[in-house]
């Protein structure tokens, strides 16, 4: 079983990586699976690589599910 975790992609650092928004954190992940991407988008990240690209009502639902969870 993986987990994923949603994040919105802030920048475009080069054709290989991208800064991302996870729950207030940025960090740098690849996007080499998921080349076509661009800032606004809002992606699935696990282990560091951009792996699926969700709709933004998703990636909210499942934010919001965390933010349950953790109060």
């Amino acid at each position: 079983m993986c987990l994923a975790i949603p994040g919105k992609i802030i920048k475009k650092i080069d054709t290989e990586q991208v800064e991302v928004l996870l729950g207030g954190i940025k960090k740098k992940v690849r996007i080499d699976l998921l080349p076509q991407v661009s800032v606004g988008d809002y992606v699935l990240v696990h282990a560091g690589y951009a792996i699926t690209k969700i709709k933004e009502k998703e990636a909210e639902e499942v934010i919001r599910a965390w933010e349950e969870i953790q109060s």
